[in-house]
C-alpha cells in the first residue's frame, strides 16, 4: 500500500479518535497498577472552546497520554460546571428573546427552561475537546449539578454548619446589579477607570457657612448620615457638634470626629454613607449612625433617595450633578482616575451593599491549606505563585457563599411562619428538626438562595469519585488523592485553595500533589485574547487549517508554566511543518527497496550514534517532564526528531539514488522510527497513531496501538560517540557552509584534510565523505597551504578549493572574521580582568568565559595562518 504524498489530518483525526473510543483506551477502572489521576477543571456549561481551554487541555492530555504509556492506570475525569451566574444570565437572555420575563415565572418553571438550555447547549465544549484529542474517560463525565454531586454539596453545607463554620448575617457584600446577586471578593475584577471628582458644598445648619466635600458618587449623597472630620484638623475645629444639611433634600446629619479621615486627602472632610461603602459602614457601626440604603437590587434608586426614584444609578449620577450645579452647590469638577470593581461574570460595576447572606468562616479552615503548600506536600508550579497564595491565605476573609439566583444548589435552610430557621437536607427533615426544638413548622418554606458555584466545585476531586457521600468506595480509595491539577493562576484562590480546604476537612489529605499553573494566552502584541478585541482565533478553525497535532505543538512550543503565551498562528504553521516532516521522513523510509545483506560498518556506527543520542534525549525529556517543563520537553523531542533522526540519521543510512538498502539497516531504521513515534505520541497523537499502523511495521492486533505502547525509557548510552559525532556534524556543516558561501554547487566533490588531535575519524570516514560530498579525505599533521581551514573542536580541517575559490574575496572574508574575533576577545578579556566578576561569579561561569577566550585565540591563530597561506 502506498502512503499518501501529504498527510490528511482530518481523516486521521476522525478515524483514530473513534477507534480509541471503540476500544476503550480512555477507560480506567481500579486495578493493581499505579494510578495516575487528573480531574479536568470543569469549564462553564455555557462555554465554547477558546485558546485558554486549548492550552490547558492540551497540557492535561500530554500528561495523561504519557502516564498511560508509562504503564500507569491513567484516569482523566472530564466534566462541566453549572456556573450559576453565567448560566442564569444566558437563560434569562434567552427567555427575554422569547418575550418571557423571569419575574413572571415560578422557580420550577424557570429551572425547567434552564435544564432544557443545559441539555441543548451544555455539552458543546466537551465535544470540542474531543476534536482536540482529549483522551478523557468520557464514561466518568460529571456535571456539578448531577444529583449525586448536588447531594454532596448539601451534605458539605450541613457538615460545615454543624461544625460551627457557617452562619447567617447582614454584612457588606459586593453586589452585582445586573446578576442581582452577591459576589465574593475574588469574583470582583478591579480596573482603573476615568471618573469625575465632584466638589460638593454642604451647608452648615443655622449658618451661612458651608464645607466642601469631594466625591465620585454624588448619586449616593441622599444616603449620607454624617460628615466626618479628623479631631486633629484645626481647620474644622469650629464644626464640632454642629449639624450639616444634605444637599438637595436638606436632611440634617451630624458632624462626627474620627482619625480615620486623612487630613491631606481631598478637602479633609468625608461624607459617610454606611449603606454604600465598606469603610463608611464600619465607621457608621463605630459611631452608631443610621444606615440608609437608596439602591434597589437592579441598581436603580428607591424611595429612600427621595428624588429621582427609579432612575439608574449612573443616569442619577449625572442628574444629581446637574441639580447640584443648578442650586450652586458644586464648587468644581475634576477629572479623576480610580479603581472600580466589576463583576467577573457580567462585567457590571459592583455596588457595596448591606445584605443578609450565608457566610463560611475561613480562618481555621485555611490554615492546613497553607501548610500543605508551605511544606511542599502540594507543589505550585512555578513556585513564583506561592507568595500570592500565602498572602491570600494569611489574609483570608469569611466567604459569602450564598447567591440570589435560582440555578444552583439551593441552600438547605428552612423557615417557618415566624421566620425562625433550621438546617436540614429535606422538607421532612426540617419538620422533624422544628418539632425537636418545640417550634412550629407552619408556613414552611425553603431558603431562596443557592450556593456559590465555587462551593460545589471545591468538592470536585472528591465528588467526581463520590468520595463525599461514600468515602469507602473503591474508586475514591484508588484514585484519590489525584496527581496533577492543570489550571490558571487567576483561580488559584477561587478554586485551588478551596479544593485543598475541603479535601483536607473530609480526608485529612490534599486533593492533589502538583498544581501546574498555565499562563494567559495573549496575542503577539501582548493583549489578552478576547472576543471583544477580536484577536482570538477560533480553535476549531485553527485545527481545521493546521491539523490538531500542528495546533497542539504550536500551543506548547512557547508555553512554559506560569508564563504568558504570546500566541501567533505561525506557531501552528511550525507545528504543521513538523507533522509534515515526520510524514515525509516516513514516506522516504517506506519507499526504500531492500537487499538481503547485513548493515555496513558506517550504518552500524550511525545506528549506535543515534541510539546513544536517543537515550540521551530521553533522559533530558524525562527531566523536563519531572520538572513540568513541557515546552522544553517538546522542544527536545522536536530537535531529536527533526535534526538528529531526519536530518542526520536517515541521511547517513539512506541508500544511493534508486539503490536498495541493506535489510538489517532497514529493520534498525523501522525499530528506531517506532521509538521516535512513541516519544512524539503525547504531543502528536493522531499522526503517530496513523503511522504506527502502517504495513511497514507488520500486522498489528486491534489493541496494538501507540496510545498504549510502552513509552521509551532511557538506557545507558555511549557518551563518547555522542561527543565525537558532534565534531563530525560540525565538519560536515562547515564544509557545506563553505560551499554555500563560495557559491560552489553541492554536486561538486571537494577534497578534505583533517589534522586530528583527539578523535579516530576512521570510524566516521565514510559518513563524512557521504554527507559532505568529499572526493578525497586525508589525514595530515601539518598545515595545508592554499586551503580554507576551520576548527572542529580541537581538530583543524582544510578544504582544498583549487579553482573554486576567489582568493581576494576569501582574503577579505578571513580578515573580517579575524577583526570580529579580536573584538570579541577584547570583551572577554575585560570580564576576566574584572576582579569583582571573577570573585563573585560562579566557577563554571568563569570557566566558560576562559573557554571562550581560548577558543577565540585558537581560531584567530588558524585564520591568520590561512590568510598567510593565501598570500
Amino acid at each position: 500500500m502506498s502512503i499518501a504524498k501529504t498527510y490528511n489530518p482530518k481523516e486521521a483525526e476522525e478515524k483514530w479518535y473513534a477507534y480509541w473510543m471503540e476500544n476503550g483506551f480512555f477507560r480506567s477502572t481500579p486495578d493493581e497498577r499505579e494510578p495516575y489521576t487528573i480531574v479536568m477543571p470543569p469549564p462553564n456549561v455555557t462555554g465554547v472552546l477558546h485558546m485558554g481551554h486549548m492550552l490547558n487541555n492540551t497540557i492535561q492530555d500530554v500528561l495523561i497520554r504519557r502516564a498511560r504509556m508509562l504503564g500507569k492506570n491513567a484516569c482523566w475525569v472530564p466534566g462541566t460546571d453549572h456556573a450559576s451566574i453565567a448560566t442564569e444570565a444566558k437563560v434569562v437572555a434567552m427567555l427575554k428573546e422569547q418575550g418571557i420575563d423571569k419575574k413572571s415565572l415560578s422557580r420550577e418553571d424557570f429551572l425547567k427552561h434552564a435544564w432544557e438550555w443545559k441539555e441543548k447547549y451544555g455539552g458543546i465544549i466537551l465535544k470540542q475537546l474531543e476534536k482536540l484529542g482529549a483522551s478523557c474517560d468520557w464514561e466518568r463525565t460529571k456535571f456539578t449539578m448531577d444529583p449525586d454531586l448536588s447531594e454532596s454539596v448539601l451534605d458539605t453545607f450541613i457538615r460545615f454548619y454543624n461544625a460551627g463554620y457557617i452562619y447567617r448575617g447582614v454584612r457588606m457584600v459586593n453586589w452585582d446589579p445586573q446578576g442581582k446577586t452577591a459576589l465574593s471578593d475574588e469574583e470582583v475584577i478591579r480596573r482603573e477607570v476615568n471618573q469625575k471628582l465632584y466638589y460638593v458644598r454642604y451647608k452648615i445648619k443655622d449658618s451661612d457657612e458651608h464645607i466642601v466635600i469631594a466625591t465620585t458618587r454624588p448619586e449616593t449623597i441622599m444616603a449620607d448620615t454624617a460628615i466626618c472630620i479628623n479631631p486633629n484638623d484645626e481647620r474644622y475645629t469650629h464644626l464640632k457638634g454642629k449639624k450639616v444639611l444634605v444637599p438637595l433634600i436638606n436632611r440634617e446629619i451630624p458632624v462626627i470626629e474620627d482619625e480615620y479621615v486623612e487630613m491631606e486627602f481631598g478637602t479633609g472632610c468625608l461624607k459617610v454613607t454606611p449603606a454604600h461603602d465598606l469603610n463608611d459602614y464600619e465607621l457608621g457601626q463605630k459611631h452608631n449612625l443610621e444606615v440608609i440604603d437608596l439602591l434597589n437590587d437592579d441598581g436603580t434608586l428607591n424611595e429612600n433617595a427621595q428624588i429621582l426614584v427609579g432612575e439608574d444609578r449612573f443616569i442619577a449620577r449625572k442628574k444629581v450633578a446637574k441639580m447640584l450645579e443648578e442650586v450652586g452647590q458644586i464648587e468644581k469638577i475634576e477629572d479623576y482616575k480610580s479603581q472600580v470593581g466589576f463583576s467577573e461574570r457580567t462585567d457590571a460595576a459592583i455596588e457595596p451593599k448591606l445584605s443578609m447572606q450565608w457566610w463560611l468562616k475561613m480562618d481555621e479552615l485555611a490554615k492546613p491549606a497553607l501548610e500543605y503548600v508551605e511544606n511542599g506536600t502540594i507543589k505550585l508550579i512555578p513556585e513564583k505563585f506561592f507568595a500570592s497564595y500565602k498572602h491570600w491565605m494569611e489574609n483570608v476573609k469569611d466567604w459569602c457563599i450564598s447567591r440570589q439566583l435560582w440555578w444552583g444548589q439551593r441552600i438547605p435552610a428552612w423557615y417557618n411562619e415566624k421566620n425562625e430557621w433550621v438546617i436540614a437536607k429535606t422538607e421532612a427533615d426540617a419538620i422533624a428538626v422544628f418539632a425537636e426544638q418545640g417550634k412550629t413548622s407552619e408556613g414552611l418554606r425553603q431558603e431562596d438562595d443557592v450556593l456559590d458555584t465555587w462551593f460545589s466545585s471545591g468538592l470536585w476531586p472528591m465528588s467526581v469519585f463520590d468520595g463525599v457521600r461514600n468515602p469507602d468506595n473503591a474508586d475514591f480509595q484508588y484514585y484519590y488523592p489525584t496527581n496533577d491539577l492543570v489550571t490558571a493562576p487567576e483561580i488559584l484562590f477561587f478554586w485551588v485553595a478551596r479544593m485543598i480546604i475541603m479535601g483536607h476537612d473530609y480526608t485529612q489529605k490534599p486533593p492533589f500533589k502538583n498544581v501546574y499553573l498555565t499562563g494567559i494566552v495573549r496575542d503577539k502584541l501582548g493583549r489578552k485574547m478576547s472576543k471583544s478585541l477580536g484577536n482570538s482565533p477560533d480553535p476549531i478553525e485553527l485545527m481545521g487549517q493546521y491539523g490538531t497535532d500542528g495546533v497542539r505543538v504550536g500551543m506548547l512550543l512557547s508555553s512554559p508554566a506560569g508564563n504568558d503565551l504570546m500566541f501567533d498562528v505561525s506557531y501552528c504553521e511550525q507545528g504543521r511543518n513538523f507533522a509534515n516532516k515526520i510524514w515525509n521522513a516516513f514516506r522516504l523510509v517506506k519507499g526504500w527497496e531492500t537487499i538481503d545483506s547485513p548493515a555496513t560498518d558506517a550504518q552500524k556506527t550511525a545506528a549506535t550514534w543515534f541510539e546513544s543520542r536517543f537515550n540521551q534525549a530521553i533522559a533530558e525529556i524525562d527531566e523536563h517532564f519531572a520538572n513540568y517543563r513541557l515546552s522544553d520537553a517538546l522542544m527536545a523531542t522536536y530537535k531529536l526528531i527533526w535534526d538528529d533522526f531526519c536530518a542526520w540519521y536517515l541521511e547517513l543510512v539512506k541508500p544511493a539514488y534508486q539503490a536498495p538498502i541493506e535489510r538489517e539497516t532497514l529493520e534498525t531504521v523501522k525499530r528506531l522510527f517506532q521509538q521516535v513515534l512513541k516519544l512524539a505520541h503525547p504531543f502528536m497523537p493522531f499522526l503517530t497513531e496513523e503511522l504506527w499502523h502502517d504495513e511497514i511495521f507488520g500486522t498489528r492486533d486491534a489493541k496494538d496501538c501507540i496510545i498504549v505502547a510502552s513509552y521509551p525509557t532511557a538506557q545507558s548510552f555511549d557518551t563518547q560517540i555522542v561527543k565525537d559525532f558532534e565534531i563530525v556534524q560540525q565538519i560536515i556543516s562547515e564544509v557545506r557552509s563553505i560551499r554555500n558561501s563560495k557559491g560552489i554547487s553541492p554536486k561538486i566533490e571537494l577534497p578534505l584534510a583533517i589534522n586530528a588531535t583527539n578523535i579516530d575519524f576512521s570510524t566516521y570516514q565514510e559518513s563524512i565523505v557521504k554527507l559532505a560530498n568529499i572526493s578525497d579525505l586525508t589525514f595530515v599533521q601539518d598545515k595545508v597551504q592554499g586551503a580554507v581551514s576551520f576548527l572542529a573542536g580541537k581538530n583543524e580541517c582544510f578544504v582544498l578549493l583549487e579553482n573554486n575559490i576567489d582568493v581576494d574575496a576569501e582574503r577579505e572574508r578571513i580578515t573580517k572574521e579575524i577583526e570580529y574575533l579580536k573584538g570579541f576577545l577584547v570583551s572577554v578579556d575585560k570580564k576576566l580582568s574584572n576582579e569583582r566578576f571573577v570573585q563573585n561569579a560562579k566557577p563554571e561561569v568563569v570557566e566558560n568565559e576562559q573557554n571562550k577566550k581560548a577558543d577565540a585565540e585558537d581560531k584567530i591563530k588558524i585564520l591568520e595562518e590561512s590568510l598567510a597561506s593565501l598570500s
